[in-house]
């Protein structure tokens, strides 16, 4: 059995990462603007500095998740998603700790998140790592949003 791997800001993997998000989104919510201009250009996370994280398990990526670079240290741990046959399997605690790690080793100086509270194995998984709850109500950005979480690297 082979390990997990974790690849970084793989341009070939990009569709996956597109098509693994809007996978979740539509399953829970529905496609916004904002999601159909990244789905446009994708590599513009890492053009801006942040990184897109594909986790591969038997020859495919069955997750993703992205830090946006906000700029002054500032990132946005966005768009985990893991496929629905791999779910339960810890990929999500992987990601995170990835994600993480990567905050630490590049020196960021804060992280945060915005979610749904009816995401409730989400919310408790991002809790369990040290995300504390900044603010709740509609998000300015994302319909679907009603949480922003952060915490310090």
């Amino acid at each position: 059995m082979k390990a997990v791997v974790i690849k970084e800001n793989q341009q070939e993997l990009l569709e996956d990462f597109i098509r693994l998000n809007e996978e979740w989104i539509s399953y829970y919510f529905e496609i916004e603007e904002v999601d159909r201009e990244l789905a446009a250009n994708p590599i513009k996370v890492i053009d801006n500095g942040g990184y897109i994280f594909s986790l591969i398990d038997e020859g495919e990526v069955k997750g993703v998740c992205a830090l946006f670079n906000n700029g002054n240290g500032i990132f946005e741990l966005a768009r985990m998603a893991v496929s629905p046959s791999s779910q339960g399997k810890g990929f999500g605690k992987t990601l995170i700790e990835h994600a993480l790690a990567k905050l630490t080793e590049i020196g960021a100086q804060q992280v945060y998140l915005v979610s749904n509270t009816k995401l409730t194995a989400a919310i408790e998984l991002y809790k369990s790592y040290g995300f504390k709850t900044t603010s709740e109500g509609q998000h300015p950005v994302y319909t679907r949003a009603n949480i922003v979480m952060s915490r310090h690297c």
